[in-house]
């Protein structure tokens, strides 16, 4: 059962940022290196407003939606109303997704599909690389130790 879990949390993570970026690899502009946003900025693609706003309109809804979508895996669905096993489970998902998201989306997803490329900006690397995955990683694992104790503890507040 966790197995399922863990593929459909993954899978609204991928939705989430598909249906971000919509048609356009401009929409997630956030997401590119900074070479990658100044060379849009200067092409005319795009501005910092327009980014930053959506920055914004992705990222608070995100975290809302992934948090939330982990608070109901973990209290509703599996039941676990404690704190310590609830954190386990937490940070079970939230490392998945974690490494998911380096690996799956960043390195597969976005590296080996040509609709990631923006226009005017081939000649600059966009896609980490495997050590910067792995650098960004590893700090995320150690924050996520923080972000699951949050989690457990909206579990035991809300069942």
């Amino acid at each position: 059962m966790i197995l399922l879990q863990l593929l459909l949390y993954c899978a609204l993570f991928t939705l989430m940022v598909k249906i971000a970026v919509g048609g356009s690899p401009l929409n997630g502009l956030y997401f590119y290196p900074k070479p990658v946003q100044e060379r849009a900025y200067a092409l005319g693609l795009t501005d910092r407003e327009k980014v930053s706003r959506k920055r914004r309109r992705f990222m608070i809804p995100f975290f809302l939606v992934m948090a939330a979508a982990l608070v109901l895996i973990v209290g509703l669905w599996n039941g676990i109303y404690t704190f310590w096993p609830a954190y386990w489970q937490a940070l079970l998902f939230l490392e998945v997704m974690n490494w998911y998201d380096g690996v799956v989306i960043d390195r597969l997803w976005v590296g080996h599909r040509r609709f990631w490329i923006i226009p005017g900006t081939e000649d600059i690397p966009f896609v980490q690389t495997w050590p910067q995955v792995l650098k960004k990683r590893v700090i995320l694992t150690l924050i996520w130790l923080f972000g699951a104790a949050i989690v457990a503890g909206i579990v035991v507040l809300l069942f």
